[in-house]
């Protein structure tokens, strides 16, 4: 190999690292995994470190079939994540249009798209994913939390800034009943909705 291929690889190289890296502090993993024994940490971690998942409505255009849609969220800034999913919708768009006719919903999140599950398949219980089920609610405008869902949203999808203001776009969140957590083998973990809420997710604004 020549010397002028030896340098053309070495930039290559360095360029996908430093892309590399800064697509995972984008996605805030700069904090290790939890143990898996301890639930609460996990569901948090995973929902503070992902940037989208499938948010599942109840779909009255298909006789009441559950109706599956990719959506970017945020649970808050960086490092003040509070649990709570974020979502920016467009009723021109099923899932908001189905949200606002009946709010039964249902989210989930995978470990895989952060790349920590190595080469497990995505359906290894090792390979954690989390299913938050409730209501998806739009946000009152100019709401207080309606501000918090903007700042959080807009802060880790800054795309979202200059989305066409004629689409209706409008803030819901997702009011957790029921959590369904897999981060392990041996079944879902016990986990209940005030424990995830109020589990303090440490170190997250040490390490970032």
């Amino acid at each position: 190999m020549g010397t002028k291929s030896r340098t053309n690889c070495f930039y290559a190289l360095f360029f996908l690292l430093v892309d590399f890296q800064d697509s995972v502090q984008g996605r805030l993993l700069l904090i290790n995994k939890p143990d898996p024994n301890d639930p609460a940490a996990s569901a948090r971690w995973l929902v503070s470190q992902n940037s989208w998942g499938v948010l599942n409505t109840i779909s009255s255009d298909l006789g009441g079939a559950p109706f599956g849609n990719v959506v970017s969220f945020s649970d808050g800034l960086p490092g003040k994540g509070s649990g709570i999913p974020y979502f920016y919708l467009t009723t021109l768009d099923p899932t908001a249009k189905n949200a606002l006719q009946d709010q039964r919903s249902s989210f989930t999140i995978s470990e895989y798209p952060l790349g920590t599950c190595g080469k497990k398949d995505p359906e290894n219980p090792s390979c954690a994913k989390i299913t938050l089920t409730g209501k998806l609610k739009v946000l009152k405008e100019n709401s207080k939390e309606a501000e918090i869902a903007k700042s959080a949203l807009f802060a880790k999808h800054p795309e979202m800034r200059g989305w066409p203001k004629g689409h209706n776009f409008q803030f819901f969140k997702l009011d957790i009943e029921d959590i369904f957590l897999i981060n392990w083998f041996g079944g879902p973990k016990p986990l209940t909705v005030d424990q995830y809420l109020h589990y303090k997710v440490i170190g997250l604004v040490d390490s970032l």
